[in-house]
Protein backbone atom coordinates (compact mmCIF):
# COMPACT_ATOMS: atom_id res chain seq x y z
CA UNK A 1 0.00 0.00 0.00
CA UNK A 2 1.32 3.57 -0.93
CA UNK A 3 2.05 6.19 1.87
CA UNK A 4 -0.76 8.39 -0.75
CA UNK A 5 -3.44 5.56 0.08
CA UNK A 6 -2.69 5.01 3.84
CA UNK A 7 -2.57 8.55 4.29
CA UNK A 8 -6.10 8.87 2.93
CA UNK A 9 -7.39 6.13 4.79
CA UNK A 10 -6.11 7.63 8.14
CA UNK A 11 -7.57 10.79 6.83
CA UNK A 12 -11.04 9.46 6.62
CA UNK A 13 -10.92 7.70 9.89
CA UNK A 14 -10.18 10.60 11.47
CA UNK A 15 -13.28 12.32 9.54
CA UNK A 16 -15.38 9.29 10.54
CA UNK A 17 -13.78 9.52 14.24
CA UNK A 18 -15.00 12.96 14.51
CA UNK A 19 -18.78 12.41 12.44
CA UNK A 20 -18.88 9.63 15.72
CA UNK A 21 -21.23 11.08 18.55
CA UNK A 22 -22.09 14.48 16.87
CA UNK A 23 -25.58 15.75 17.31
CA UNK A 24 -25.05 19.10 16.41
CA UNK A 25 -22.33 20.70 14.87
CA UNK A 26 -20.08 20.82 12.20
CA UNK A 27 -16.72 19.18 10.82
CA UNK A 28 -15.10 21.54 8.23
CA UNK A 29 -12.74 20.26 5.90
CA UNK A 30 -9.92 22.59 4.83
CA UNK A 31 -8.04 22.08 1.57
CA UNK A 32 -4.73 23.76 0.39
CA UNK A 33 -3.22 22.69 -3.38
CA UNK A 34 -5.70 19.98 -3.46
CA UNK A 35 -4.49 18.52 -0.23
CA UNK A 36 -6.33 17.71 2.96
CA UNK A 37 -4.89 20.37 5.83
CA UNK A 38 -6.74 20.74 8.49
CA UNK A 39 -10.07 19.21 10.07
CA UNK A 40 -12.30 21.29 12.56
CA UNK A 41 -15.13 20.26 14.57
CA UNK A 42 -17.42 22.24 16.27
CA UNK A 43 -19.86 20.37 18.73
CA UNK A 44 -23.25 21.70 19.90
CA UNK A 45 -24.81 21.77 22.86
CA UNK A 46 -28.53 22.00 22.80
CA UNK A 47 -29.77 22.81 26.23
CA UNK A 48 -33.63 22.07 26.81
CA UNK A 49 -35.78 25.91 27.03
CA UNK A 50 -37.52 26.60 30.25
CA UNK A 51 -41.01 27.33 30.05
CA UNK A 52 -41.51 30.65 30.95
CA UNK A 53 -44.47 32.04 33.69
CA UNK A 54 -46.29 34.93 33.60
CA UNK A 55 -46.35 36.09 37.30
CA UNK A 56 -50.25 37.51 37.87
CA UNK A 57 -50.30 41.58 37.40
CA UNK A 58 -51.09 43.13 40.51
CA UNK A 59 -54.43 45.52 40.78
CA UNK A 60 -52.90 47.70 42.92
CA UNK A 61 -52.25 51.07 41.72
CA UNK A 62 -48.80 52.73 43.20
CA UNK A 63 -49.20 55.79 45.16
CA UNK A 64 -47.07 59.10 43.73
Amino acid sequence: MSSKARLDQQVMEKIASLLEGLEFGTVQITVHDSQITQIDRLEKHRLPLKSKQISPVSNQSKSR
